[in-house]
């Protein structure tokens, strides 16, 4: 999928069959947010420093990842570049520019893009230096219209998740310490992984007036005032493949949901007799032709090593076909997600394959759910979230997610922090630290008797 660069601090190179992953995510999400009205544009990967300096709290929370170009063209720059960390300020500038009447609004964006922060630990697709992402930003005339545009952007990304990742999430509000640096509100994903951590799938930001001010972006509203725009944000990176990952893949390699498979069954062909490998690579490819394959015919590896090759690269179906199977009319199927192997005959096979793969589909999600659910518990004080996570590690996995009533209190992020089985603090990576939203209620249910226990209002951790 990826190596680390070396010679870059903190950098990766995407090889071919990860690059085609995020293809495949790239074109799942671009396609919702075209349907949703949203057009793609692109703005400067250079943003002048005092840009960043305008909106105080954005500033603040971004300072300890900056990369500053100063000298360019062997010249000292009159003023300071930022390499992109997120565009909220270089796109306000243009909305200033683009925005002067209600008739202008809304204004839907997306931007594909990459992000350079300045990392102290980087992981590989979870936290790079550099990575890929999109980032929507929209403008509205109203606070209700921009949170509304905040939640839907959020389900489309829990939609791609569940839907296309095999992987279910749960949705909910950030706690103000939490939130991203400048909005008021910030929504987000969180999906567990197959060690019982919490990974942040995606963001969704209520930026309300802050930005507006802050680059003067003024419409005149149909009462013939002058107002601010409201404004929203919202992304995902690459770091969706590390998720993809760490949810489905065993020791053996990587395990791809079939709709994220760039290749979704290989036919390795099996022959001994030099007059048996023209009839079985000829009718190798006959097959693969009629049912959407590929044919591992390269010279110089045994069919073993071929097996292996793709079991690694995650393709969902393996196709064995010798002089036998020609013969009878037979081919063998081998599963990825199971491992399980099934003789079907090959003229069924153009019609039996599609169901399979929707059937594994299907099999990967449940599994990621059922995970999600067993791993679900309820504490009624900070004790018993302490005893649950306190022998938790990444390397031992072990993880929940708990559900326990939070104060929304810069005190209790940091109590909960204490415990350090949460993961890193750095920007909520690793953990699940928000207010319940509908999906939260619904796991809720079936402890709902046990809720009962602690009074309205109270906090476990305060």
């Amino acid at each position: 999928m990826a190596e680390p660069a070396e010679i870059v601090k903190g950098c990766m190179v995407i090889k071919a069959n990860g690059y085609a992953v995020w293809e495949l995510l790239q074109r799942e999400l671009d396609g919702r947010f075209k349907a949703t009205g949203h057009q793609n544009m692109y703005f400067p990967l250079l943003i002048p420093q005092s840009f960043l300096q305008k909106e105080a709290e954005h500033v603040e929370g971004f300072s300890p990842e900056l990369a500053v170009v100063t000298l360019a063209g062997g010249k000292q720059l009159d003023e300071p570049y930022v390499i992109r960390p997120t565009s909220e300020t270089i796109i306000g500038h243009f909305f200033a520019k683009w925005i002067k009447s209600w008739r202008d609004l809304p204004v839907l964006v997306n931007q594909w893009a990459n992000i350079i922060r300045w990392e102290l630990r980087t992981r590989m697709f979870l936290r790079t230096t550099e990575f890929l992402w999109q980032e929507g930003h929209t403008a509205h005339s109203n606070h209700h219209e921009a949170v509304k545009e905040v939640r839907r952007m959020l389900d489309v990304y829990a939609e791609v998740a569940e839907d296309v990742m095999g992987v279910p999430v749960i949705k909910g509000v950030k706690t103000q310490s939490e939130k991203f640096a400048g909005a008021l509100q910030s929504y987000c994903i969180e999906a567990m992984m197959q060690n019982g951590f919490a990974l942040q799938a995606g963001t969704s930001h209520d930026l309300g007036q802050n930005f507006g001010k802050a680059f003067n972006v003024q419409f005149q509203n149909k009462e013939g005032q002058l107002d601010y725009v409201w404004q929203t944000s919202w992304g995902v990176s690459t770091r969706l493949i590390g998720g993809l990952i760490m949810s489905h893949s065993d020791d053996r390699g990587l395990v791809l949901p079939p709709k994220l498979a760039p290749t979704k069954a290989v036919i390795v062909p099996i022959y001994g007799k030099d007059g048996e490998k023209d009839r079985v690579l000829e009718a190798a490819h006959r097959i693969a032709k009629e049912v959407g394959a590929k044919v591992d015919d390269r010279e110089g590896q045994t069919p073993g090593a071929k097996f292996f090759h793709w079991e690694r690269r995650g393709v969902p179906v393996v196709l064995e076909f010798g002089p036998r199977d020609l013969a009878s009319g037979s081919i063998v199927l081998k599963r990825r997600d199971t491992g399980g192997k099934q003789p079907m005959a090959q003229a069924e096979l153009a019609e039996k394959l599609p169901a399979l793969l929707g059937e594994m589909q299907k099999n990967m999600f449940d599994a990621a759910k059922q995970r999600l659910r067993t791993n679900t518990v309820l504490a009624n004080s900070i004790g018993e979230v302490e005893s649950i996570l306190n022998d938790v590690t990444a390397e031992k996995g072990g993880g929940k997610f708990v559900m326990a009533h939070v104060k929304d209190d810069r005190r209790c992020d940091l109590r909960v922090k204490d415990l350090k089985a949460l993961g890193e603090p750095t920007r909520g990576e690793m953990q699940t630290l928000y207010r319940a939203d509908d999906l939260t209620i619904h796991l809720c249910r079936t402890v709902r008797s046990q809720m009962r226990r602690i009074p309205s209002g109270k906090s476990a951790i305060e």
